[in-house]
């Protein structure tokens, strides 16, 4: 090797007498100079977390200069926040399964079979309420098991299978229904899911403990970061000791039941149920698991981002409904939306995995 030129001075690169660079080790003060300018400042962190909250707020603002009478009212708050129940149900369920890697696009098709179910048994046979309920969750389960045996055990494309499986359970549901809207009256029930409380319906608050139960999940405990490890990197999840079989199963189950409880409360709310609408709750979960990505934990899926991007789509939609714009706007809000928050979410990605 040869000698470095003994007149360098120890913060300068040495150079060999055949022109080759030394790598010499930076100084404290480089190091933090280098750490200092690689860290985000933190208004544009702030800025990068929360700025969904901020357009939210602008235009909420903006509805409520436009239309004080008829925006800022407490109807139209309950309209926004006390009528999404069954979507968080339902977003929570996507958002379980993307955590770890997979996709399931049958979760719309779940809830409609248990909120199908539901009636049927109880409307139609008789049956007690809560065995019907039971039934449905039960119904809703199966479907669940069925989708991760096809996808992790015999290694099916999730897409594919969970695609078909939502078009089966429909096919199914409107059998069980005879293709009509069914419907249930049972106090007990209805009680369960619009029970006013300060003002919103009990179901609303069971949404806010799903979000912060499968936050506390994800950020506190060892089975949390092994889903969202699993979802990182499952051949690295494996090597690290990690049941990657198990959780994906399980996620899968855990899903369905979501989608199932969303059936429930869907059939508590109205009374009823219509098989051959129940995938149109599909994109507006989508979306809004997307967009929560943009928020709290850019990049990540995150129960909270999923609940302010529910609130800021419904939020958005009232609002220019309130204006005049007609039923189509709903259609037009949650497929902008969607297209735009994949875009966000692959944006931050793509920073993150730079940095």
């Amino acid at each position: 090797m040869p000698e470095a030129d003994p007149l360098v001075t120890d913060d300068a690169p040495r150079i060999f007498d055949d022109g080759s660079l030394a790598a010499v080790a930076e100084t404290p003060e480089a190091e933090k100079h280098h750490r200092s300018a690689a860290r985000p400042s933190w208004g544009s962190e702030i800025l990068s977390r929360y700025a969904l909250i901020v357009v939210w707020v602008a235009m909420a603002g903006y509805f409520a200069v436009r239309m004080p009478d008829t925006f800022l009212t407490h109807g139209s708050f309950s309209s926004i926040f006390g009528s999404q129940q069954v979507l968080v149900f339902l977003a929570m369920s996507v958002m379980v399964t993307l955590v770890v890697g997979e996709f399931d696009l049958s979760v719309a098709s779940v809830m409609g079979l248990s909120a199908t179910i539901v009636p049927v048994m109880a409307g139609v046979h008789g049956w007690n309420i809560w065995v019907a309920c039971l039934a449905g969750l039960g119904a809703a389960m199966l479907a669940g098991v069925v989708n991760a045996f096809f996808v992790v055990i015999l290694d099916v494309s999730s897409f594919v299978v969970t695609l078909g499986m939502g078009t089966l359970l429909i096919g199914i549901s409107q059998w069980i229904s005879n293709q009509t809207i069914v419907s249930v009256n049972d106090p007990s029930l209805s009680k369960l899911s619009i029970y006013p409380i300060f003002g919103m319906p009990v179901s609303f608050y069971y949404g806010i403990a799903l979000a912060l139960v499968v936050a506390y999940i994800l950020a506190f405990t060892p089975l949390g970061r092994s889903m969202i490890f699993v979802g990182a990197n499952r051949e690295v999840a494996r090597l690290a000791g990690i049941r990657v079989q198990r959780i994906r199963f399980g996620a899968y189950i855990f899903g369905a039941l979501l989608s199932g409880l969303a059936g429930v409360i869907l059939v508590a709310t109205l009374g009823g149920a219509d098989s051959s609408t129940t995938m149109a709750y599909l994109l507006p979960a989508l979306a809004a698991v997307f967009l929560g990505t943009a928020v709290v934990h850019p990049g990540s899926f995150n129960p909270i981002g999923t609940m302010v991007a529910i609130y800021f789509l419904q939020t958005g939609i009232f609002g220019l409904q309130l204006l005049g714009a007609k039923g189509w706007i709903t259609n037009v809000f949650y497929g902008a939306g969607l297209v735009i928050a994949v875009a966000v979410a692959k944006i931050v990605r793509d920073r993150s995995t730079r940095a």
